[in-house]
């Protein structure tokens, strides 16, 4: 039986918009501030929702994007407003919404991130957003030792 599944380059490619074709690029900065999160979220939602870049799927959109925005507040800025978190979103008419989240932290294997549905996993107080992030979204992978997220919804 021969493999499908797409190489580590095909892999790549596919998280790449051609930037001629986009409907919308917006890069925003946030500081690594908790508070930061919720009027980043709104603002770019609300340019999302205005260019109707994803129809019917903005609420996945949002909560992926919140998620994502707290882990690097979170884990990669250590909730330390003086370090700058990135966000950049770029939609495509035809493959949809590109979303990639910079932060300045020293990265992490997402691979090494237990399952929260299993196990003793169920009872932890953390842990649940990049499988929420993973069930919400068509298409996510880290970059840069997991110092940078590409989400992308269809």
């Amino acid at each position: 039986m021969e493999d499908s599944s797409p190489t580590s380059e095909q892999r790549q490619q596919s998280c790449q918009f051609d930037t001629d074709k986009l409907d919308l690029k917006l890069s925003v900065t946030l500081a690594g501030d908790r508070d930061a999160v919720d009027p980043v979220v709104r603002s770019v939602m609300h340019v999302v929702r205005e260019l109707n870049c994803a129809p019917g799927r903005e609420d996945h959109i949002e909560l992926a994007l919140a998620e994502a925005l707290a882990n690097a507040v979170v884990h990669g800025a250590k909730n330390d407003p003086s370090k700058v978190i990135e966000c950049d979103v770029a939609c495509d008419e035809q493959r949809g919404v590109l979303i990639i989240v910079r932060d300045p932290g020293p990265g992490f294997d997402p691979a090494k991130i237990p399952n929260p549905c299993h196990g003793e996993n169920i009872y932890s107080n953390h842990g649940r957003g990049i499988y929420l992030i993973n069930q919400l979204m068509d298409e996510v992978q880290f970059h840069k030792n997991g110092t940078e997220i590409h989400m992308i919804k269809r």
